[in-house]
């Protein structure tokens, strides 16, 4: 499986990412061994982008998504795309809205989508995004999260991706919000789709650069404001362009495999916590020393959380523990 996931093979792929979302303890063991094993096999993943795609609903983050697929794919990449849709009351998997509107074609092998369900998570991705984001680095020279968007507090994206693109939607009402809520400090490029709405979204494009220009840098990067319009495949290319110097400022000031680290100590932190709660993470030498300490160790992902799954486990049964 892990050669056929380096190799770009779409079955590989498929069921990796279906092993990984099987809960059953059995699968999580081949799960754990799978992502060792492509950890050791692949070859680096800093020239594969890991991106993110937020924004409110309505704003066109599918059509925008599915405009920079077929940029992307004209300069010759491999695209995939995880699209956390909201989960059905019924049965809890995705509704697939947003994989219907991206309309990528089925017969191009080099352009993967799936979709999975946020399964209620507050951060606006499910549990699953980030070790399927690994798997996808691998095999994909750009991998796409698209969040189901259904709020302010949907900004777990901007944790768990090298660079995060937040879609803005004209005349919302909403930039004061965004400047309320701190949205703004979340991503390193920010575009205001729809800009065939003429002067409402060049409005919004004038209060939100503004807003940018007074409070956020992300370090030396300075948050670029763009315009573009997914229906009219205007300013796609400038997008794409402001998307890949984000990447590359990231290579050249050393910051990709940090940023990734920190990016999986936050995803084992939040599975810990949300089953030991903050005294399980005092346990084991509080949330701080635990960051530092999974930010430097190049163990796999599963493996890691495992480890100290298990101390707390084996701590909760002792004795006189409470």
């Amino acid at each position: 499986m892990v050669e056929g996931i380096i190799r770009g093979d779409r079955a590989s792929l498929a069921a990796a990412l279906n092993l990984l979302d099987d809960r059953r303890s059995a699968a999580r063991h081949q799960a754990s061994e799978l992502l060792c094993d492509l950890q050791a096999q692949a070859p680096s993943a800093e020239a594969s982008r890991l991106i993110g795609i937020t924004g409110p609903p309505g704003a066109g983050k599918s059509s925008l998504t599915a405009a920079l697929i077929k940029v992307w794919r004209q300069r010759g990449l491999r695209i995939g795309v995880l699209a956390v849709d909201p989960s059905s009351p019924v049965s809890g998997g995705a509704l697939l809205g947003d994989r219907l509107r991206m309309k990528t074609s089925d017969s191009d092998d080099d352009v993967f989508v799936r979709s999975l369900a946020c399964r209620g998570d507050f951060g606006g991705l499910s549990a699953e995004a980030w070790p399927m984001a690994q798997v996808m680095l691998a095999g994909f020279d750009v991998t796409l999260v698209e969040t189901v968007g259904v709020g302010q507090r949907e900004i777990d994206v901007s944790g768990m991706c090298d660079t995060t693109c937040y879609v803005a939607q004209p005349g919302s009402g909403d930039s004061i919000q965004f400047l309320k809520a701190g949205i703004l400090e979340v991503p390193q490029v920010l575009v205001v789709n729809k800009e065939d709405m003429g002067d409402v979204a060049r409005r919004t494009l004038s209060e939100l650069s503004g807003a940018l220009r007074r409070d956020t840098l992300d370090g030396d990067w300075q948050v670029p404001v763009l315009s573009a319009s997914a229906t009219r495949g205007t300013g796609i290319e400038a997008l794409a362009d402001a998307l890949e110097a984000h990447h590359q400022y990231l290579l050249a000031h050393g910051e990709l495999h940090a940023r990734r680290q920190h990016s999986q100590a936050a995803w084992i932190l939040k599975r810990l916590r949300e089953e030991f709660g903050s005294h399980g993470l005092d346990l084991l030498g509080g949330e701080q020393n635990l960051r530092t300490q999974l930010s430097a160790e190049p163990e796999a992902l599963f493996q890691q959380y495992d480890d100290l799954r298990q101390r707390l486990l084996g701590a909760w049964t002792k004795p006189g523990t409470t």
